[in-house]
């Protein structure tokens, strides 16, 4: 079935065709969640929150982005007010893995992964944001200006800014 024909069958209750429609979609949006929250439990509340609420609001989906896009700006949302629920019992802790050379041998996998993780999670919240929906999410600037409701340049400045601190931060722990 087309992403078109589930959509039909979603706004008529349809759940199997909603699970259709978003498995494509499950495994970056889990991302989004699990690098936004930096939490395994938060995340997995988050995206949770993210498919009862796209299953909620299929019917404000009006197609004008990609329906990839609006789950990651669904999930980015739920992500954000797990957080803010919960900002006082926030850890380090994630199942989110990040492979930077798929060479390196398992210690050296988890050094650098240990590293990325530790760097994402002293970026502020706007900051790491952006730098999710980018990444992970493959959002374009003006998708992410859209979804946070700042200027295009706002964003190019908050990515640029967030690369720089994450170099920063690894560079004495790549060397």
């Amino acid at each position: 079935m087309t992403e078109a024909e589930l959509l039909d069958l979603c706004r008529q209750g349809d759940a199997r065709a909603f699970a259709q429609l978003v498995e494509p979609h499950r495994l970056k949006v889990w991302a989004v969640c699990s690098r936004i929250t930096r939490n395994q439990q938060d995340a997995e509340d988050a995206f949770q929150d993210t498919l009862v609420a796209a299953w909620q609001n299929l019917h404000k989906f009006r197609g004008d982005s990609q329906l990839g896009t609006w789950l990651h700006r669904v999930a980015a949302n739920a992500s954000l007010a797990v957080i803010r629920r919960r900002k006082d019992v926030l850890s380090a802790q994630d199942d989110f893995l990040d492979v930077v050379d798929p060479a390196p041998s398992v210690a050296d996998r988890v050094t650098t992964v240990a590293a990325v993780r530790a760097a994402i999670d002293t970026l502020p919240d706007d900051f790491r944001e952006a730098i999710v929906l980018r990444e992970v999410a493959g959002m374009t600037y003006q998708e992410i200006a859209d979804h946070q409701r700042i200027p295009v340049q706002t964003v190019r400045s908050r990515i640029s800014r967030a690369r720089a601190r994450l170099v920063a931060e690894l560079t004495p722990s790549i060397s």
